[in-house]
């Protein structure tokens, strides 16, 4: 379950807002018309692009989308729920034995899940189980690093396209030194690409890299979790031994947050039955 992760946009809103707050901090708004200027905004986006497209293959930069708005969604902690999964099927296992497991999977969304079982209920032997699922993982790592590889590229990229539109704009303000009134604002301006192409890389583009280099990181813990959950299954584990084992990974406030919330959808179910049964009498 996913749900928008409003951490992003707002961190990236404040950022511009303290960096117009600085620009008008002395009380003369005309101050912000001066870090406009759509030169300089050409050659940092248009040498940035120009770059992305010598470094990837088109069919990873298609991929950027997706993997920029994958920043702005927040995956809900699903720890509680997999401790609950795996004790149940650990029950029905020891009660029917592990082909019984196939008809549970029909309520699992989650593939990873289902292959790992599916292997268990074949047969598997358990260290070919874990190394089959841990391919699966090192796929998922490779995966996500050449989607979030883009990201940071351009987040080296573009201070240096910066700094390029400065020696460009230098390099044109040293050929007008016959008119000393022009070069100061001249000098402003070759600055401003460079104040572009730090603020897109340090603003945007490696904080954005580093928070999905975070996401990979936990989807591989809850991976190894589930990996820990099949084993104990498969290999008859005691149910209340591996829910214990498997909690072991969520925190203590997670665990209560969840109880509660299975309470309330235990206490919702019993009242819906009662008022059915009140209808039908």
């Amino acid at each position: 379950m996913t749900k928008k992760d409003i951490l992003t946009p707002i961190g990236i809103t404040l950022g511009f807002l303290m960096i117009i707050f600085a620009i008008g901090s002395n009380g003369n708004p005309s101050n912000i018309s001066i870090f406009l200027d759509v030169p300089s905004i050409f050659i940092v986006i248009g040498g940035l692009v120009a770059s992305l497209l010598i470094t990837f293959k088109f069919e990873q930069i298609k991929l950027t989308r997706g993997v920029v708005k994958e920043s702005f969604i927040k995956t809900e902690n699903r720890l509680p729920e997999l401790v609950e999964l795996f004790t149940r099927l650990s029950e029905r296992a020891r009660r029917e034995g592990i082909l019984a497991l196939e008809n549970e999977l029909e309520d699992v969304d989650d593939p990873f899940i289902k292959k790992g079982i599916m292997l268990a209920v074949d047969g598997i032997e358990p260290e070919v189980i874990t190394d089959i699922l841990n391919a699966e993982i090192t796929a998922m790592e490779e995966r996500h690093y050449k989607g979030r590889s883009i990201i940071e590229k351009a987040g080296e990229y573009a201070p240096a396209w910066g700094m390029i539109g400065t020696l460009v704009g230098l390099v044109l303000m040293l050929n007008q030194l016959s008119d000393p009134a022009t070069l100061g604002p001249a000098m402003a301006i070759a600055l401003i690409t460079t104040l572009y192409g730090t603020v897109l890389a340090n603003l945007v583009f490696l904080p954005m890299a580093s928070k999905l280099e975070t996401k990979t990181e936990e989807e591989v813990f809850l991976k190894q979790i589930i990996i820990e959950g099949i084993i104990g299954v498969q290999s008859g584990q005691n149910p209340r031994i591996l829910e214990e084992k498997l909690s072991a990974f969520v925190s203590y406030s997670d665990r209560e947050k969840y109880k509660e919330a299975m309470q309330k959808e235990e206490e919702a179910i019993r009242s819906g039955m009662v008022e059915d049964r009140v209808n039908e009498a």
